[in-house]
């Protein structure tokens, strides 16, 4: 069982830069994407064999997940449940027989941090969701995250430290997550990778210097730590500023 999860950044940006190739590459059982950067309407996506799930943000070119699945899911839900997050089309939830799967853009706390304290709110408005969710069964969620948890997860952590996605809040919050059961998956195989990175800035040549951020997971539920059998992250892979991760399960 394969799993892959890419923030696309502009999805109809991506597919100008391979991303049918690696989709097709890929074949993944599910495939999740996050920065679609669309509406309804705005791309007809042929892809044979999967059912598509699609949540566009109220505002035009901005943020927006999918899910593509080859089994059509139980069940598939889209936002929190919460009015002052679910407008920004940053959650689709697919049930499945034996565990959710959630795709997820989490919002940047954004240059200056004007947007931390919402960010907070969101923190432990989605942290309740997924807890929520696990009361049912297990949980898969994966996505941009918008934070690098310690500093082996970025190039530069020392001038980077209190910048957007390495706060100190921030990284407490992922903490919280770990401390709630949830398993990272690249660090559970991975414990001391360094220089492996899933965004990169489009700015002083940041991929081709490898300074980049590791902000995209998959994190799992506890009860499914077993069936993981590896985690992936495709750092060759163009076509966006992040690269696509993987996760595959027993």
């Amino acid at each position: 069982m394969k799993l892959i999860s890419w923030n696309v950044n502009g999805l109809r940006a991506c597919m100008q830069k391979g991303f049918l190739d690696f989709f097709r590459e890929a074949d993944a059982d599910i495939f999740c994407l996050q920065e679609t950067k669309l509406q309804a309407g705005q791309i007809e996506l042929e892809l044979p064999g999967y059912f598509q799930y699609w949540n566009y943000a109220e505002k035009k070119g901005y943020s927006g997940t999918a899910l593509f699945a080859k089994q059509e899911p139980v069940n598939v839900t889209y936002g929190i449940g919460v009015e002052a997050h679910d407008g920004e089309g940053r959650v689709i939830t697919a049930e499945f027989g034996e565990y959710y799967v959630v795709t997820v853009y989490t919002p940047n706390s954004q240059r200056g941090l004007t947007r931390l304290a919402y960010r907070m709110q969101w923190e432990e408005d989605f942290l309740k969701y997924l807890k929520g969710l696990e009361e049912k069964k297990p949980v898969i969620f994966c996505g941009d995250l918008n934070v690098a948890h310690r500093e082996i997860d970025l190039k530069n952590p020392k001038s980077n430290h209190e910048s957007a996605g390495f706060t100190d809040e921030e990284r407490r919050c992922f903490d919280r997550l770990l401390e709630n059961g949830f398993v990272d998956s690249f660090r559970s195989f991975y414990p001391d990778a360094a220089g492996i990175y899933s965004w990169w800035s489009y700015m002083y040549h940041a991929r081709e210097n490898n300074a980049g951020w590791r902000i995209d997971y998959f994190l799992v539920s506890e009860a499914l730590r077993d069936q993981m059998a590896d985690a992936k992250i495709h750092t060759q892979v163009m076509g966006s500023d992040h690269c696509p991760v993987e996760l595959d399960l027993k």
